[in-house]
């Protein structure tokens, strides 16, 4: 082993220092970490999925399949071995680029390349020509700008091009297998994803046309279940940590009651579910947001699929999936991730109690009922809902005849009595909270200012292709049915033309129904925010439970129109997916952004700065913290918001002392209720003499809370700690040392 290190450095040093030349200084560096490399091998795969058919889309999927997985398998690599990058160890070497975060064995660019070489060569031979140079130079230049040595390169060229042939035949091999017992007739017409090559096939007769509904039926459960997985895979590997109101309420559930300050109960039931399944950790705290996604994409998907076919309904999952709210919803575990569950139970189960005048159905109604309300409180819509379909489509009003409807109403009703319960022993807290919380304490002011923030937001959160969509397909529908009214009551002579005609009969009467039905869930939420919005600053995400219902009416509404011939549907949703996949893929992992470019965004406009840096901030006061401990006397960490009191509280101590109430965080106390944590006397610590607190507050915010100079003997100023994540200052936090309480 030594000879071998030897000679791997001599290499590397002839690299390094041997061959150096004018030229090499300029072109190697390029080479090595050119910005441009990256986001021009993301193009090239966009450009074969747009314009290289069959076999470009094939060697996009597989590229980006090759390069995800490689990526880990690299990361993974790295950790086992643990090498030292040259520098680490020579400190003569040469240095020409930024130093790595992290280990040496194997080389990342070299892998990276050498696999999307093999891709390549796999479905285009020729750009062995252009691929394997330039994977070779990239490689060379590794050494020559003193990151790696040449055994880690070789090693990167090796696992790459292993990963990169072995990924499109796995996918073959599972093809050949899955593709001829679910997918025959696709099969038929695809028989392999490495020889790609038209297969000339006659159109699908109408005997496979059941056949074909069913593959995509197989296609849609597998998108949702491989969603599932992937997400739970994400969650486990805890590439972010909690958000503020993630911890605060996980805290909730270590002190579980028939409501709280704030919100209803089921949150911190949801989280106490997932952390009895999976511990006190991230998976645990969220593991109900990936099912209950999973769980509405399944319901809506099966109600499209009723009306209109598989293929639409596989299509509204991709919808969904590319709308970064939604997205982020399903991994993130808020009140939105259950309001919007419930509400989609409650819608389909709703049409399916209409159609078929089940009260059974009308039960499961009032099950979401419930649980939207013990949510966010938010089944009045639902309600309202409702109320809009039976007075625009009158025969509806005879389920009002039956116990459907009111059993649905009566248990909805049943579910208000904790909530009751629990805010009279507690002076209605909640409504007060609610009325500051929507400025109803304060009198009504016109504030258009407002307006521009919240439609911008929603653009964002809803995906800017699918915002223009449903915006086109309400205008669509609202011309049709006036075309249909006037079609149906015409008054002098014929009151359309033909072309008007044939687009009254397009759309069947079911279908239609259920166009009206959707609409009256999604249309008064977002209606009722655009105007409440021109008083006071709205949350986009108090609009969530809009997006699916108006996801559904633009897919049912687009699919009437594509069968039409329209090519609007099409275009929609293929730039709809192009620009969403990416841009959720990114919000998930912000850190891709660097791995492209090379540059990571601003800490101002970073998606992920909530969800990230508080353990590396639990760390930082955990020393503090420490060392006030070793005065002998108990210490206390009191953190100026409720937020930092979860966070703190879930990554400095862990669940142990939250569930022994004996809480080693707790948050500034006040006069009156101003979080849960103020209904927790084991949190309070006026009185406690002898007691030495550290407290924490952020560094914008005021200092010492006033008359705490003379509360404690001494306080000590400990300064404006920074609180970095790879290198980026995410949080700053200023500390006080205050020792021994009065």
């Amino acid at each position: 082993m030594e000879l071998f290190a030897s000679g791997d450095h001599a290499l590397f040093q002839w690299f390094n220092r041997g061959v150096v030349n004018p030229v090499f200084d300029v072109l190697m560096p390029i080479l090595s970490g050119n910005p441009l490399f990256k986001p021009g091998l993301a193009v090239l795969a966009l450009g074969l999925w747009w314009k290289g058919g069959r076999r470009g889309v094939c060697c996009a999927l597989m590229l980006a399949a090759t390069l995800a997985l490689g990526e880990t398998g690299t990361g993974i690599l790295k950790r086992t071995f643990g090498r030292p990058r040259p520098y680490a160890t020579h400190p003569e070497t040469r240095m020409l680029a930024g130093k790595g975060l992290n280990a040496s064995m194997p080389s990342g660019h070299a892998a990276i390349w050498a696999g999307a070489a093999m891709v390549a060569a796999t479905y285009f031979p020729r750009s062995r020509r252009v691929m394997v140079p330039l994977a070779a130079g990239v490689g060379i230049s590794r050494m020559y700008v003193g990151v790696h040595y040449p055994s880690d390169v070789v090693a990167g060229w090796a696992w790459g091009a292993f990963y990169g042939w072995c990924v499109p035949r796995v996918f073959e091999a599972a093809w050949q297998t899955v593709g001829t017992r679910w997918f025959p007739l696709w099969h038929r017409r695809f028989p392999s994803v490495i020889r790609v090559a038209p297969v000339a096939t006659e159109a699908v007769p109408e005997s496979d046309a059941a056949a074909l509904d069913g593959h995509w039926r197989r296609l849609t459960w597998v998108a949702i279940g491989g969603l599932l997985a992937a997400r739970l895979g994400y969650l486990a590997s805890a590439v972010i940590g909690l958000s503020e109101d993630e911890a605060y309420q996980w805290l909730w559930s270590k002190h579980l009651d028939l409501s709280y300050y704030s919100k209803p109960p089921f949150i911190a039931y949801a989280q106490w579910i997932g952390t009895s399944i999976w511990g006190d950790r991230e998976l645990g705290v969220r593991f109900l947001a990936p099912v209950l996604s999973a769980a509405t994409a399944w319901g809506l998907s099966g109600f499209v699929a009723r009306l209109a076919g598989w293929r639409p309904a596989f299509f509204l999952v991709a919808i969904l999936t590319s709308m970064p709210l939604l997205s982020v919803g399903s991994v993130i575990l808020t009140v939105d991730a259950l309001t919007v569950a419930f509400w989609t139970l409650a819608l389909v189960a709703g049409w399916r109690a209409l159609e078929e005048d089940s009260t059974g159905w009308w039960a499961v109604v009032g099950l979401g009922l419930v649980g939207t309300f013990l949510s966010k409180y938010f089944s009045p819509f639902l309600i309202l809902g409702f109320a809009a379909y039976f007075w625009i489509h009158p025969p509806a009003r005879n389920h009002l005849r039956r116990p459907g409807p009111w059993l649905a109403l009566a248990m909805n009703a049943a579910a208000t009595l904790p909530v009751l319960l629990w805010n009279a022993r507690h002076d209605w807290i909640t409504l007060t909270h609610l009325q500051q919380r929507g400025s109803l304490d304060q009198r009504w002011t016109f504030r258009p200012q407002f307006l521009p923030e919240l439609l911008g937001a929603t653009l964002g959160l809803m995906n800017p292709v699918f915002f223009l969509g449903v915006a086109m397909a309400l205008l669509g529908f609202w011309r049709w049915r006036r075309v249909d009214a006037a079609a149906a009551a015409p008054r002098n002579g014929p009151a359309v033309g033909p072309q008007a005609a044939a687009a009254v009969i397009a759309i069947d009467p079911i279908r239609r129904r259920a166009i009206e039905y959707v609409l009256c869930f999604g249309l008064p939420v977002a209606g009722f925010y655009l105007l409440y919005t021109l008083r006071s600053r709205v949350q986009p995400n108090w609009v969530a439970t809009a997006f699916a219902p108006l996801a559904v009416f633009a897919v049912l509404w687009w699919e009437a129109r594509h069968r039409e011939g329209a090519r609007a549907p099409a275009r929609l949703l293929r730039w709809g997916i192009a620009l969403g996949l990416p841009l959720v893929v990114l919000l998930h992992e912000t850190n891709l952004i660097l791995k492209l470019t090379g540059q990571s965004l601003p800490v101002a406009i970073e998606p992920l700065v909530r969800v990230r840096g508080h353990r590396e901030a639990a760390e930082v006061v955990r020393v503090e913290r420490d060392r006030l401990l070793k005065e002998g006397r108990p210490v206390l960490v009191v953190a100026d918001h409720y937020g930092w009191a979860g966070q703190l509280s879930f990554y400095l101590d862990g669940p142990g002392p939250v569930a022994s109430r004996t809480p080693t965080v707790s948050v500034l106390e006040s006069d009156r209720p101003r979080n849960q944590i103020w209904f927790w006397p084991e949190h309070r610590y006026s009185g406690r003499s002898g007691l030495s607190v550290l407290y924490v507050h952020p560094e914008a915010r005021p200092g010492l809370p006033k008359g705490w100079e003379s509360r404690f003997e001494s306080i000590t100023d400990l300064g404006v700690r920074e609180v970095a994540y790879r290198g980026r200052v995410f949080h700053r936090l200023h500390l006080y040392a205050c020792r021994n309480q009065r």
